[in-house]
């Protein structure tokens, strides 16, 4: 076994454990089709290590030769397709079917043109040339820019540098005038040695860029309450920490810490089912009514707690009387129709940039604990002595 043809081995046996790698880890991504694209696209290109390997040992040089083109061609165009998937860039169906269709044509026709001539290396290397660089701008026109993403893209160029710079490559060093003839040639061992480092680096990235998602999507996990759907404790510190700390973060924030009345007797009367849907009726009005920069959260129980960026106290109070008037009227699943349930809220100002969020957290309490001692079912500021009724609200705002 000659170098080129070990290095066809490496290659079959490195695209064989890709395709492996690729179908475990699709099972835990958010995007499983991504992955299984890859596997598949990774299990095809090992087939043209088989029809290289053909060319040298049978006489069937015509389909083998036109076998290893259109595996490692299929290859890229599955890529493309998963990476459509990936990265929510779908591939143009049309556009790569003539793509793909021309190029085995003009493989047909170019096959009996010399190895080491200009038009047999541009008519063999430029199709998988433009299929790696449309796997770039694929990833270029996703728009995300992590590291992954950045050095995915970089490679895909790199890689389409390397077919387009063989048709140079492959005249200049000859790589032989026949399939066979190549197989034996310096110019094959040090092409099957370039194209396995940009193999494996190309399917490291794919693998990098699936994990980092996974990741990403464990950790945006970890953060929801998975009754109410909205922020946990851990995602509602996160999220205010990171507005905090803008440079330009406008103050003053404003704070509501919400708290059901009387939702133990909702347990113990109608069950825990019907309390989980007051729960998720709750979050789902918080969700639905606070505006699009409003962070949301369930800090625990039938606790809730809302952060609304550069907006005062008394706007935050009046907010906090439109959800309570809200809430009152809800009918909610799996309670009786003539049954209404009542909130208390708590709201404080963070009115400068020493004002500490846990302080903010531990005024809007008190008002909260205030709220509930004088009545429930209303809504108190922070440093008052005394709690609004329902209909004093508005004279006070």
């Amino acid at each position: 076994m000659n170098g080129a043809l070990f290095l066809l081995t490496v290659n079959f046996l490195i695209a064989q454990l890709f395709c492996v790698f690729f179908l475990v880890i699709s099972r835990r991504s958010r995007i499983p089709s991504a992955g299984r694209w890859f596997a598949a696209a990774f299990a095809v290109a090992s087939l043209s290590a088989i029809f290289e390997v053909v060319i040298r040992y049978a006489d069937i040089d015509r389909l083998a030769s036109f076998g290893a083109f259109s595996s490692v061609l299929g290859a890229l165009v599955m890529i493309r397709v998963g990476l459509g998937r990936l990265y929510g860039v779908p591939a143009n169906v049309w556009a790569m079917t003539v793509l793909f269709g021309a190029s085995l044509t003009l493989n047909l026709m170019i096959y009996d043109l010399p190895r080491g001539t200009f038009f047999h290396s541009l008519g063999y290397q430029m199709p998988f040339a433009i299929a790696e660089l449309i796997c770039a701008i694929a990833v270029y026109r996703s728009g995300r820019r992590e590291t992954a993403d950045r050095i995915l893209m970089a490679l895909l160029l790199l890689t389409a540098g390397n077919f387009a710079s063989k048709v140079y490559f492959a005249v200049a060093f000859s790589g032989g005038e026949t399939a066979q003839a190549y197989l034996g040639s310096t110019y094959a061992l040090v092409s099957q040695s370039l194209s396995a480092v940009l193999v494996v680096s190309t399917g490291l990235t794919l693998l990098a860029v699936i994990v980092v998602e996974i990741m990403d999507d464990a950790k945006a996990n970890s953060e929801i309450d998975p009754l109410s759907g909205l922020l946990n404790r851990r995602g509602f510190d996160a999220r205010v920490s990171q507005i905090l700390a803008r440079p330009m973060s406008a103050y003053p924030h404003c704070v509501i810490v919400c708290d059901l009345d009387h939702f133990k007797s909702v347990n113990d009367t109608y069950g825990h089912a019907a309390g989980d849907q007051v729960i998720l009726s709750f979050g789902r009005m918080l969700a639905g009514h606070s505006p699009p920069e409003a962070i949301c959260a369930r800090f625990g129980g039938e606790e809730f707690a809302i952060f609304l960026p550069s907006t005062g106290e008394a706007t935050g109070y009046l907010f906090a009387q439109g959800l309570r008037n809200t809430f009152s009227s809800l009918v909610i699943a799996g309670l009786p129709d003539t049954v209404r349930l009542s909130a208390s809220f708590g709201v404080c100002a963070l009115a400068a940039p020493g004002d500490s969020i846990a302080d903010a957290i531990k005024g809007a309490d008190a008002a909260l604990y205030d709220a509930k001692k004088s009545g429930r079912n209303r809504v108190n500021r922070a440093g008052q002595t005394m709690t609004n009724s329902p209909q004093e609200w508005q004279a006070q705002a």
